[in-house]
């Protein structure tokens, strides 16, 4: 592993702690702020939105300008959004600062074209899932820092503590190097769009869409449903959390080994297996392996993006990547209203529906995506 990405894997693991602690305990504290599960769930779609809008931008200036200002910027942006969030007096400061957090994920663009192009001879898929892997290790400590902060003095101050490990964590990757930026005969005469937007890159990013909706459905209220229905407290709630980001960590490091299009489909049934256990399950074992299979979905999401690269040339690489996060964060818009829908009715409901939407989105990539297994490594 290279220099560069020796320091970017430290400085997602600090981030992973510092997002660990307060991330997933955002739905419970909304909640003690007033918001009733309609309106987190509307707050959240909100987030969706703001995730969705920043990739292509993000995509087409990594392209452009190089992708580490873009990381700088992300790293800036997040740990003032975080700022924001641990001082806000009430709701709506609570929920700027979470929207303007929500911003952040354009990171994801010019991060994956810098792991691309820093990972030497690993594969597309092995060296974003390391990456990835990185920052959810973090990700396995903050949930049960933070589940013990808000046990004992509160959850608000679980976004403080997290703050200050932010800055440390803009410290190190302000240390990665630059990388360089060529300008193309495409970018030059303005084809980017259509040399990305071909009608097999067209038809997966609507894959996608589907599979990343169907997976996502099931997770925005699930730490309220295990409150609410299943009477845990944020300290169990953190241990559980703690054990969806190991499975990240897990999921990350054995599928991205493989196949890439052969590691989506089984993180898809692992996400199946998620919503089933959920469902069924009746004591903290039960939430606890259920949440493991949960961090599948990260795993998703990153191979997700290691299977269009192979579909677009180098030159177009960011904004490639900001196609298909765009298509994963407008499903993160439209499911969690949908969720809160379906929890205001039945908090139960959302698992065996989610469970059904997932399984339909399997099948579809089997049959339909025009990724095939000779087209990743």
């Amino acid at each position: 592993m290279t220099r560069d990405l020796i320091l970017l894997a430290a400085a997602l693991f600090t981030w992973g702690v510092g997002e660990g602690m307060f991330f997933l305990f955002q739905p419970l504290y909304l909640q003690d702020l007033g918001a009733n599960p309609q309106m987190i769930g509307n707050i959240l779609g909100a987030v969706g939105i703001a995730m969705t809008v920043a990739h292509l931008p993000a995509g087409y200036l990594a392209d452009r300008i190089g992708r580490r200002p873009l990381l700088y910027l992300a790293w800036g942006l997040g740990t003032l959004a975080t700022w924001v969030m641990a001082l806000a007096p009430s709701l709506p400061w609570f929920t700027v600062g979470t929207v303007l957090y929500g911003l952040t994920s354009f990171v994801m663009v010019p991060m994956y074209s810098y792991i691309t192009a820093a990972r030497g001879k690993l594969s597309i898929g092995r060296a974003i899932t390391l990456m990835t892997a990185a920052f959810s290790l973090g990700s396995v400590i903050g949930p049960i820092i933070g589940g013990q902060i808000g046990e004992k003095i509160g959850l608000h101050r679980t976004f403080l503590v997290a703050a200050f490990i932010f800055i440390f964590s803009t410290l190190i990757v302000l240390s990665i190097r630059a990388q360089p930026v060529e300008e193309t005969a495409t970018q030059k005469d303005g084809n980017a769009l259509r040399t990305v937007l071909t009608p097999r890159y067209l038809r997966y990013l609507a894959l996608i869409f589907v599979v990343m909706f169907a997976l996502y459905l099931p997770q925005p209220l699930s730490q309220n449903y295990l409150q609410d229905v299943h009477h845990l407290g944020p300290a169990q709630i953190g241990g559980v959390i703690a054990m969806r980001n190991l499975g990240v960590v897990v999921f990350n490091l054995l599928l991205g080994q493989i196949n890439a299009r052969v590691g989506f489909l089984l993180a898809q049934g692992a996400m199946a297996l998620f919503g089933l256990a959920l469902w069924q399950g009746t004591s903290l074992p039960w939430y606890m392996g259920a949440y493991f299979l949960m961090g599948s979905y990260q795993t998703a999401r990153s191979l997700a993006s290691a299977q269009a690269r192979p579909l677009v040339s180098p030159e177009v690489m960011g904004i490639a990547y900001g196609f298909v996060e765009t298509a994963a964060s407008l499903a993160i818009i439209l499911a969690p209203p949908l969720a809160g829908y379906l929890y205001a009715r039945d908090p139960v409901s959302i698992y065996p529906i989610g469970l059904v939407a997932i399984l339909v989105g399997l099948l579809l990539t089997v049959f339909f995506s025009p990724v095939r297994n000779k087209d990743v490594i």
